[in-house]
């Protein structure tokens, strides 16, 4: 392909980043608006997961197939043609009418984001030559990841509040029609020229399946019970399907996630790392804001401003990171993360009953969302995508956000369970609902905690110190050159 003028790749490049922070932010923009969804549209209380959990776990089963279609197909067709699914079912969901119709609205954007966003990654990947321009670019490109989770929660809060849940998702409506209108203007196409076009719809399918039955299975434990027929009926057909896709995809001639991938211990460990982060990271999300709106009574627009504070932090923070990752070990930089969100959620978890923001929740939100994920998100991601080839760098970035969003539906899942199982044993016991309610979101906190933890020696059993300084070259991530204007 050939390369464009700066301006056009900067250009180019400001497109694409506003609909991706668009797809990122629409992973926890609903959190702060569950509880009007559920009360207009009855929800039960193990059902409204799902409008969380459908979009991730499309947007994590179809990445990797959305990576191979971009290489395949062209990068700025799927580009198109995922940010059109997306926008529809943004419509769609802001017109819903039944917990189903939202469910499947949410489904359909995942699929959306899943075939938009490893074509838009690998384009911007293409477009800027290995260095300091493309540095910049990814460098910008993962603050502004890392922000959209935290500012999906700050708008969800204030469009539920001044406009209604609707609003939540025909937000994305508007962006998304001018961003179509643009890119074929300013994004160039590029594919894998010599690529034969083999594709693996039922790796895909495999997987995701896998996932759905056993988040399913997870999240209805509670109300059918963990030895109940169907319950272990549900776990063993979930696990069989994982295990028939690993089988595909070692004997397959163009598997969707090549086996051999793995082989690398960093990037293995930084995948493992990254379904870990997922995992912890999303679910105390998820806890929290409940935590904040059922328990301590905080309306949408509070529990989105709760979150404000550690958001600006992860930005400030995201700085320190990127120089310590430079100058000092980012496998430190990834395990000093992934240490310090567990003990932020572990603070967390001693918020009593008639909580204060202050005293209980501010300093450690400020720990674990604003410090915690700005010194993770970014080693990770150097070790994910640093000195991948031409031809799989949709399946590497696909990969990397594949991990954590499957790891951020699964931990939502498991947290969501152990709540409202610990919540069923103490309102049984005789506590009162509040009491019982605040029971049920610490021991979810605490298992969100101990997946946060186990990064820890994950980090340091997988990812190689020598491979991992010998990424951080390749990319030379400085604090300088992000920091500059894009002109």
């Amino acid at each position: 392909m050939a390369t464009a003028q700066p301006i056009h790749r900067w250009r180019a490049f400001s497109l694409l980043a506003v609909a991706a922070f668009m797809t990122v932010m629409d992973l926890t923009i609903v959190n702060t608006a569950l509880p009007s969804i559920g009360r207009d549209l009855h929800f039960s209380r193990t059902s409204l997961l799902w409008v969380v959990t459908a979009y991730e776990l499309a947007y994590g089963g179809f990445l990797l197939l959305g990576g191979r279609a971009a290489d395949l197909l062209g990068r700025r067709r799927m580009i198109m043609v995922g940010l059109a699914a997306f926008t529809a079912a943004s419509l769609s969901a802001s017109l819903a009418g039944s917990e189903a119709a939202l469910i499947a609205a949410r489904a359909v954007q995942g699929l959306g984001a899943a075939t938009f966003l490893p074509a838009a990654l690998s384009t911007v990947r293409n477009m800027f030559t290995e260095g300091a321009e493309r540095n910049k670019a990814i460098g910008i490109w993962g603050a502004l990841a890392a922000l959209g989770a935290t500012a999906g929660l700050v708008f969800g809060g204030l469009l539920t509040r001044f406009a209604g849940w609707q609003y939540v998702f025909l937000l994305n409506v508007p962006v998304g029609v001018v961003a179509l209108l643009l890119i074929r203007r300013v994004v160039p196409e590029s594919r894998v020229e010599t690529a034969k076009r083999r594709y693996d719809p039922l790796g895909a399918l495999t997987v995701t399946g896998a996932l759905v039955l056993l988040a399913y299975a997870v999240a209805q434990a509670p109300q059918v019970g963990w030895g109940a027929t169907r319950t272990i009926i549900e776990l063993t057909i979930g696990v069989a399907l994982l295990g028939g896709f690993l089988v595909i995809e070692s004997r397959g001639k163009a598997p969707l996630m090549p086996l051999r991938i793995f082989r690398l211990p960093t990037l293995a460990g930084a995948n493992a790392v990254g379904f870990l982060l997922g995992a912890s990271f999303y679910s105390f999300i998820f806890i929290g804001t409940l935590y904040m709106q059922q328990v301590l009574g905080y309306s949408a627009l509070q529990g989105g401003f709760a979150w404000a504070a550690s958001g600006v932090a992860s930005m400030l923070f995201a700085g320190i990171s990127q120089m310590l990752v430079t100058k000092g070990s980012a496998k430190l930089v990834m395990a000093f993360g992934m240490t310090v969100l567990g003990a932020g959620i572990i603070w967390t978890a001693q918020a009593p009953v008639h909580g204060h923001y202050m005293g209980d929740l501010f300093g450690p939100f400020l720990i674990a969302v604003g410090m915690g994920t700005a010194f993770t998100f970014i080693p990770i991601s150097i070790a994910a995508l640093a000195g991948i080839r031409d031809d799989e760098a949709g399946l590497a970035s696909g990969l990397n956000y594949t991990s954590t969003e499957l790891g951020g539906a699964l931990g939502i899942a498991i947290a969501s369970s152990i709540a409202a199982s610990h919540f069923n044993t103490l309102i049984h016991g005789g506590d009162t609902v509040h009491a019982a309610l605040t029971g049920g979101f610490h021991a979810a906190m605490w298992a969100s905690a101990a997946i946060a933890l186990i990064g820890l020696p994950v980090t340091f059993l997988l990812v190689r110190k020598d491979e991992m300084k010998a990424a951080v070259a390749a990319t030379s991530i400085a604090l300088e050159p992000q920091l500059e204007p894009a002109t």
